[in-house]
């Protein structure tokens, strides 16, 4: 299975189970890696054959700007849903970085990472 990989995409949500979390929002960022075989897009060098991945880029931010929800581990399993929704994308891994997360200690990242595929 081929590779297409997004990484650092932001965007601003209101995840979270604190209320200051909820009221006040933070950048959260996500890797995306599809799997998909990227053959016959390259046989014939057509898009429509493959992942669009400008139009799932713009899917993901909307999940994180959208709906909140308590966990990072419930945002990157919406933003996979959405991944597989596209045809050709057959799995997907998605990080989830919550590099702004409630933490009293100094810290430099905390992340969840998911793997899906199509059943």
């Amino acid at each position: 299975m081929d590779r297409v990989a997004l990484r650092g995409l932001k965007a601003r949500g209101y995840h979270g189970v604190f209320p200051e979390e909820r009221r006040e929002g933070q950048t959260f960022v996500v890797d995306l890696v599809l799997g998909l075989d990227t053959r016959p897009a390259a046989a014939d060098d057509d898009l429509a054959k493959t992942v669009h991945y400008g139009i799932v880029a713009e899917e993901v931010v909307a999940v994180v700007e959208g709906e909140p929800v308590n966990l990072i581990e419930t945002l990157a399993e919406r933003i996979s849903q959405a991944c597989l929704r596209h045809e050709g994308v057959r799995e997907v891994e998605v990080v989830v970085h919550k590099p702004n997360a409630p933490i009293t200690v100094p810290f430099d990242d905390v992340t969840v990472t998911i793997t899906r595929s199509r059943v």
